[in-house]
């Protein structure tokens, strides 16, 4: 098993955002949005792909 550390963890409180408790993903965290968690809530919803168009008839 292996673990990592946040380095704007500090004694749980996070130095990024104003002091909050350390919470990996949360709104401002350095994480948020570039990596999926387990816990859907800290996932950013997927981007919207726009329907393709059909192609014109070339006569």
């Amino acid at each position: 098993m292996s673990g990592w550390g946040c380095p704007h963890d500090i004694n749980g409180t996070c130095t990024k955002v104003a002091g909050r408790p350390c919470d990996p993903g949360m709104k401002g965290c350095i994480l948020a949005g570039r990596f999926r968690f387990s816990n859907e809530d800290k996932n950013r919803p997927p981007k919207a792909v726009a329907p393709s168009s059909p192609e014109p008839d070339h006569e």
